[in-house]
């Protein structure tokens, strides 16, 4: 980690279901405003290119999903050398075979010709299991900015995925999200637990909209390394949040407040025994 802080940006937005097209040509103007004000980094939510029902979109989330290689890894290539900025989204990623589709969120960085790697979602949550094949790993990226790790929605109620990404030397965890509004508390915890468990800031960018009866509230916050709310977006529409995180205040809180120090790892066994 070379940088003291880094300037981002929370695309918290309304993703037209099936359309998506019209999805990409909004999401480049976004990637164009936060560069515009200074981000070096922007995160899109949980499938933002698509919409997140699959129990409405059924098997045309085949024809939206694309290999790494498609239309919109080409888009964000292209914007991310352009804007110089390092861009996180949400997408339906074609798997090995036919009928083949994972949850994904792609990362793209400056200065590549090619998308720098991919998450799959590992904990798919109510329909998404009827649709989904779930990930089976935890990258980490290496950006700008730092290193960065990436959670999915209802991965981010699994203590073990931060705290693996943190183990893994992630600087950031980002977790895209397409959260509904009845779970609006559990988000909070979520947030400000995965954050201070590991002494990091936790970047959460959540959908806005309705898609049929699922209301998702926004929301979208930056928690730092003591679990705090440093910024939060609004619950009642659109909003390109624009924040700082503080990679040396994060340092002194690790310090200080030495989760990841006191750790004893021998006596976790249990979490490891497959009986449990």
């Amino acid at each position: 980690m070379s940088l003291t802080t880094a300037r981002i940006a929370l695309a918290q937005f309304d993703s037209v279901l099936g359309d998506k097209g019209h999805n990409l040509q909004r999401m480049a103007s976004y990637c164009h405003q936060a560069a515009d004000q200074g981000a070096k980094l922007i995160c899109f939510p949980e499938l933002a290119t698509t919409g997140y029902r699959g129990d409405l979109l059924t098997t045309r989330l085949w024809d939206l999903s694309e290999k790494r290689d498609g239309e919109t890894s080409q888009l964000f290539t292209e914007l991310a050398n352009k804007l110089d900025i390092t861009i996180v989204s949400g997408f339906i990623e074609r798997g090995e075979y036919l009928g083949q589709i994972y949850n994904s969120v792609g990362v793209w960085v400056p200065d590549s010709s090619e998308i720098s790697g991919v998450f799959r979602k590992v904990h798919a949550f109510g329909m998404e299991k009827q649709w989904f094949t779930r990930g089976d790993s935890y990258p980490v990226f290496d950006t700008p900015i730092g290193k960065i790790g990436i959670m999915i929605c209802y991965d981010m109620g699994f203590p073990e995925v931060a705290r693996i990404l943190t183990l893994g030397g992630a600087e950031l965890l980002l977790a895209p999200s397409a959260w509904c509004a009845q779970d609006e508390d559990v988000w909070d915890i979520n947030t400000a637990c995965r954050a201070l468990e590991n002494g990091t800031h936790l970047v959460a960018v959540n959908r806005w909209g309705q898609e049929g009866d699922l209301p998702l509230f926004g929301g979208s916050k930056l928690i730092g390394p003591r679990g705090q709310t440093l910024a939060q977006a609004s619950t009642s529409g659109e909003e390109l949040l624009l924040c700082e995180v503080d990679f040396l205040a994060q340092a002194h809180t690790r310090l200080n407040v030495p989760y990841l120090r006191d750790r004893f790892p021998q006596s976790y066994s249990a979490l490891v025994d497959r009986k449990n």
